[in-house]
């Protein structure tokens, strides 16, 4: 008996409907971040100064008609920015085309206002003209701000974040390694119990770091990095967390924590043949996570600057693709301490 052919699938058929993934859409852009906003300024400013350069015969009456062209605008502008950060949460849900057709109305609505009751228009040409402006400066900073998100896909932002995650991770595994290899023979039990240790630790690590993550769930990844340093280290290594006013359901970066612990042991603690404190301190100042590391200095003041640096440069531009203008990172050295701040604006899951 002849066996029924097999089903076989081409690998050029489509669905009918194109459905493209969530994370392949072009974001629109987030209103309550600082960068965006002065964006916004920035390029309604820029379509000022070109305006007045096309309309301007001479250069001479350039002054003159800037001052009045700046008059005019700038305060339309920065109420239309206001309002774009009051709303960004909302706008945040719309689509291009709906965001683009809801900043005109605002545009042309401001200019109404401050054209009628503000700042009257000379006559009915200059009136329209304002209204003409406005709508189209604003689609223009729209197609600015698609344009930008475009030639930044996500995609490719997480492409550069995990790369930028890998870096990272060689280290912590090798570090890892060797200090279960220097209790191995000493303490065997000790040793299993490391190596369940780090699978875990590497479970978690194996996750998508592309999201953000809840703090209480790197500062319980820092702790199983600590415990597993704490096989070389013995009491050389004392670590006090100060969370007492930390939100600990705030939203952070993945392995960003780890990495400045790391360089606190690497370069604070391991070259110290006296005991050392990591001291962090993680508190909610309004509207942002202020994070702060602090570690001695090595015996002489030195630091490996080197792999200090490649550390602190990468959690710097992870901070930037996450959160644009609004993360700083820095560093001091005071009073015999090297320490590390980060602020990251304050963002909590949603239940």
């Amino acid at each position: 008996m002849a066996a029924a052919p097999e089903k076989t699938t081409s690998i050029k058929q489509a669905p009918e409907r194109s459905v493209i993934p969530e994370r392949l859409r072009v974001p629109v852009p987030d209103f309550r971040n600082l960068g965006a906003i002065l964006r916004v300024l920035g390029c309604g400013n820029l379509l000022m100064l070109l305006t007045v350069l096309i309309r301007t015969p001479h250069l001479r009456e350039f002054v003159y008609h800037m001052t009045v062209m700046v008059g005019r605008a700038e305060l339309p502008l920065m109420a239309l920015s206001g309002w774009l950060y009051w709303l960004g949460p909302w706008l945040n849900r719309l689509h291009w085309r709906d965001l683009t057709l809801i900043t005109g109305c605002m545009a042309v609505a401001l200019a109404i206002i401050f054209q009628t009751w503000i700042l009257p228009a000379v006559d009915a040409d200059a009136y329209l003209r304002g209204l003409l402006w406005a709508a189209g400066s604003s689609v223009a900073v729209m197609a600015y701000f698609r344009w930008r998100q475009i030639s930044q896909m996500p995609a490719l932002g997480e492409a550069r974040i995990l790369a930028l995650t890998a870096r990272i991770r060689p280290h912590f595994f090798f570090n890892c390694i060797n200090g279960v290899l220097g209790v191995m023979r000493s303490e065997p039990k000790r040793a299993e119990q490391a190596l369940e240790s780090m699978a875990e630790l590497f479970r978690e690590l194996m996750r998508d770091s592309r999201e953000l993550v809840q703090l209480c769930d790197e500062i319980e990844l820092c702790n199983r990095y600590l415990e597993l340093e704490r096989l070389r280290l013995g009491d050389r290594l004392n670590v006090k967390w100060e969370l007492k006013h930390a939100p600990l359901n705030a939203q952070v970066p993945p392995l960003m924590l780890q990495p400045l612990l790391e360089n606190a042991v690497c370069h604070g603690i391991e070259p110290n043949p006296e005991p050392g404190r990591i001291l962090v301190r993680i508190i909610r100042r309004g509207n942002m996570l202020d994070m702060r590391i602090s570690n001695p200095l090595c015996p002489g003041g030195g630091r490996r600057a080197g792999g200090n640096r490649m550390a602190l440069n990468n959690i710097r531009e992870r901070l930037a693709l996450f959160f644009d203008m609004e993360a700083t990172l820095s560093t001091e050295e005071q009073d015999g301490e090297f320490r590390v701040r980060v602020r990251i604006p304050l963002r909590k899951e949603e239940k």
